[in-house]
């Protein structure tokens, strides 16, 4: 059934710290979510309905998706759904449905029960049905209500188009419309049930982001990483962000600290992100003799913009000398600061080469380093 869809992004989400439609969640705006799920549900259009200086934001954060357009809502709720109403082209009597770009979890499932639903209705909501025990009262309990029959309203809630502008048109001047089911209801309207989405949950308070993190099914990777450099002379290393005073130095086109060189190739390759070289061209005079910090913190902010977060991480140095163990809690110290990382999730480890090899005949250090990662599925 072709349809159209309202997302309803105007509100400035106070208590939830601000701009909550716009934050990011599982590395997409939170508005994105609902947008890219009434597109892939194959809505015909799709209104975003903003606050006058959401436009250009809007266009950032939805960005490659065609088959939706932005306008100015209002001051209340209502007053954002009329706009968008009124944005609408298309059949008067097509299916709209208007959604809450603070419910970012929602599902194809979800949108056909609706439509399904609205054949014969004036209109269909997503709801749940109340399992908590409720109590009225203020600060202490007044009374124990019956949750027989009540349900938590969600969103989208599916109309015909032309059978919710009337009741906009019939509605109360001034006053508020908790959802647009009640408005609908207000205008003699028939409103039919369905079941809804435990995940469909809104975003109001800061803390429901997290919970909101937790819901998003993800994948672990694991990269790993290898790199050496040449000693050379000098009077320190740089290792895994310390500096070690030393009869040499690593030669490379940056500080050559190998540990964090491996560590980067790590982080990349476990989000298939290609390589240190790829980002930080040798070529460049703009790195030599650069800090490599700034090469894994760079690699794990493009961990963080696609909505995933290391879990942990083990480099090994290989080298005859320096004597790595007086320096190793440092350097943990040092990775668990760059990565944001807690200490226990942060390895250093150390070998030799018992003289074996280019390390052992003291030519050059190496390192690996593994990472493991969580990505969005």
């Amino acid at each position: 059934m072709s349809f159209a869809a309202i997302v309803v992004a105007a509100g400035s989400g106070s208590r939830a710290g601000g701009d909550k439609q716009w934050r990011l969640l599982g590395g997409r705006p939170v508005v994105r979510w609902s947008v890219e799920a009434l597109l892939n549900a194959a809505a015909e259009e799709v209104v975003v309905v903003v606050a006058p200086d959401g436009l250009d934001r809007a266009a950032e954060a939805l960005a490659g998706l065609e088959g939706w357009r932005a306008v100015v809502g209002g001051a209340e709720r209502a007053d954002s759904v009329r706009a968008g109403l009124e944005a609408l082209s298309g059949a008067a009597d097509r299916p709209v449905l208007v959604h809450d770009a603070a419910r970012p979890f929602l599902s194809g499932e979800v949108i056909r029960r609706l439509l399904d639903a609205l054949q014969g209705a004036d209109g269909a909501i997503a709801a749940l049905p109340v399992s908590d025990t409720l109590k009225r009262g203020d600060e202490r309990i007044e009374t124990t209500v019956d949750r027989a029959g009540l349900w938590r309203a969600q969103t989208p809630q599916a109309f015909c188009a032309d059978r919710l502008r009337a009741a906009y048109g019939a509605w109360p001047e001034g006053s508020a419309a908790t959802d647009d089911a009640a408005v609908v209801e207000n205008d003699g309207g028939v409103v039919r049930l369905v079941e809804g989405d435990p995940r469909l949950i809104k975003l109001t308070y800061p803390e429901d982001f997290a919970m909101a993190e937790a819901l998003i099914a993800r994948q672990t990777r694991v990269g790993q990483g290898f790199d050496a450099h040449r000693w050379g002379p000098g009077a320190s290393v740089w290792l895994c962000g310390v500096e070690i005073a030393h009869d040499q130095t690593l030669l490379g086109h940056s500080d050559a600290d190998a540990g964090l060189h491996a560590l980067t190739d790590a982080v990349l390759g476990a989000m298939g992100d290609g390589d240190i070289g790829d980002h930080f061209p040798p070529t460049d005079p703009k790195w030599k003799g650069a800090a490599s910090d700034q090469f894994l913190i760079h690699a794990v902010e493009r961990l963080t913009a696609r909505g995933g977060r290391l879990v942990n991480v083990d480099v090994t140095l290989i080298c005859e000398r320096p004597k790595v163990k007086p320096h190793r809690q440092a350097m943990r110290e040092r990775l668990s600061e760059i990565l944001h990382l807690p200490l226990d999730a942060v390895s250093v480890k150390a070998t030799t080469m018992e003289k074996m090899g280019f390390t052992g005949r003291e030519e050059g250090l190496a390192a690996s380093a593994i990472a493991t990662i969580e990505l969005p599925a």
